[in-house]
């Protein structure tokens, strides 16, 4: 697997277009949400994934943020591949990245509510009900900003 970072400045049309196309695949088709996948903060954004051997995107998320906060979002795993475990790899990419471009802020997600374990492993704590975003359980986890 190889690691690609690259803020939204950074993408070539190629690159955006394979990104957007899964994000659809995963959000909008797998999960059947009809709703504006692609939105202004992509142009904010860092985003980050992982190819596999075929130089497919394996794995994907983004990470965006403000003086107080900096956010990851539409993370994902490819359908086929995640029997790989790749979510945790990727988290720790994603994490990474937030730490190093928004330092010293603390991290939010807005994850789907199955997923609060898998967050709480790495440091996420839920700050948040259960609320529905396109008929899906989420809950608003956070992890605090590792000090310098």
């Amino acid at each position: 697997m190889e690691v690609k970072n690259k803020h939204f400045n950074q993408l070539t049309t190629t690159e955006f277009l394979e990104i957007a196309k899964l994000r659809v695949a995963v959000f909008v088709v797998e999960q059947n949400c009809p709703y504006q996948e692609i939105d202004e903060i992509d142009q904010q954004a860092w985003h980050v994934w992982l190819t596999d051997e075929a130089g497919q995107i394996a794995a994907y998320g983004r990470v965006y943020g403000n003086e107080e906060v900096s956010h990851l979002g539409r993370v994902l795993v490819r359908q086929e591949q995640r029997a790989h475990h790749l979510g945790e790899r990727l988290l720790q990419e994603l994490l990474q990245v937030a730490m190093a471009k928004f330092p010293q802020r603390p991290i939010e997600i807005g994850a789907q509510a199955h997923l609060q374990k898998f967050y709480g492993k790495a440091g996420f704590h839920t700050v948040s009900e259960v609320y529905l975003e396109d008929d899906i359980p989420h809950v608003k986890m956070l992890r605090e900003a590792v000090p310098l």
